[in-house]
Parts: C-alpha cells; structure tokens; sequence
C-alpha cells in the first residue's frame, strides 16, 4: 500500500466570500464553512485515515474537528502548513490592492515565487516550509492515507512542488475552492496526482455558493 495524501482546503469564511486576501488573519469560519467541513467528514469518516495533520490557524482546525471527532484521532498542528502571510494586503480585495499597492500587485501578479505581498511572504518561503512538513509525514508514514488541511495558496504551493510545476505558476495552474479535495499518491515513480479539487461531497447547494 503507498502513502497517499488528501489536501483539504478549509471551508468558506468571511473573506473568501468577499474574495479578500486572508493569510495571517485568524478568521473563524462561517455557518456554511462549519456545514461545509460536516460535509467532509460525512463522506470520508469511513476512509481508514493513518494521520490528520493540520494548519493551526481556526479555519483550518475547525474545518478538520468534525472528521476528528467521527474518527476519535487528534490533529497533528503544523506551522508550516500556515498561508501566506499576505502583509499589508491582508483583508483586502484585489481591486483594493490594485489602487493602493498597484506596482508591488503587478510585480507580485507575475512572479509571486520570488516577489511577496507588500510586507507578507514569497511563494517560494511558503514552498520550504510546507514541503517540510511533506517530508516530515513521509518519514513518518509508509504507507497510508493522511488528511492535510490547509489554505488554498499553500496546497497549490505544496502541489506544484510535488508535480515539478514552477511555484511561480500556483495562481495559475491549479484550482482550488473552498472545501475541496486534491488527492496525491506517492507511486515508484513519484508523485501522482489522482484527483484535483473535488467538491462532489458538498450538497449542490454548497457548491453553488459564491466564495473561492
């Protein structure tokens, strides 16, 4: 049996709804993320999980609890696994960053591997310390599944570097909405991506929501 790795995106909050930036904030999530992450355990509480390792943000920790408490297993909190500290930008949309930060955006836009939000994190920062945590569970675990929840930068971030895509590409390579599921096998050949981003065990309803 190989080892073989969920990635789940937290569920819904304030500032996915509103599509603002939200690294460092430590935002709860709403009532359709708290719906959104019963969903989830509703559907994989059957999985023989081996380990559930998390984000210790609360929209991480909250998103993971009801597959925990099905399961009865503690999550296993990781710094690394954080999103991108995103500085100055924190709490604001796109277009408000546009105006107010237009050259740092612009810079950011193109190359977000190498150059950060105004005061937050590169890409490729966020790339060392997340794959350390990669790492850290497959010296750990043989074989197996484990859970990661974490932030959609940081999985797209952990995904190009495990598929050899350029971290720089992560904004635009891979999806990744709120409450989904990107599945990779670590196969003899390496990594393999099974499944990216799905979101069949959210209720129509959910799925249809606005908010990435």
């Amino acid at each position: 049996m190989s080892l073989t790795l969920y990635f789940l995106r937290h569920g819904q909050t304030e500032y996915s709804l509103k599509n603002a930036y939200c690294g460092a904030i430590d935002s709860e999530l709403t009532s359709v993320g708290l719906e959104m992450a019963q969903s989830f355990a509703d559907a994989y509480s059957s999985t023989p999980w081996t380990a559930i390792f998390s984000s210790p943000m609360r929209r991480t920790v909250a998103t993971a609890k009801p597959l925990c408490q099905a399961i009865g297993m503690e999550p296993q909190l990781r710094d690394g696994l954080k999103e991108i500290n995103y500085g100055q930008w924190e709490g604001k949309t796109p277009e408000e960053i546009g105006q107010e930060f237009h050259d740092d955006y612009l810079r950011w836009s193109a190359d977000p591997a190498w150059y950060a939000p105004t005061g937050g994190e590169r890409a490729v920062t966020i790339a060392s310390r997340a794959v350390g945590v990669i790492e850290e569970i497959k010296q750990l675990y043989n074989s197996g599944n484990v859970l990661i929840v974490a932030h959609k930068a940081t999985i797209r971030i952990i995904l190009c570097s495990l598929l050899g895509i350029d971290v720089g590409r992560f904004r635009y390579r891979l999806e990744c909405p709120v409450a989904s599921v990107s599945i990779v096998e670590f196969t003899p050949h390496g990594p393999m991506l099974k499944v990216l981003a799905d979101r069949t065990h959210l209720h129509e309803r959910l799925r249809n929501l606005p908010g990435t």
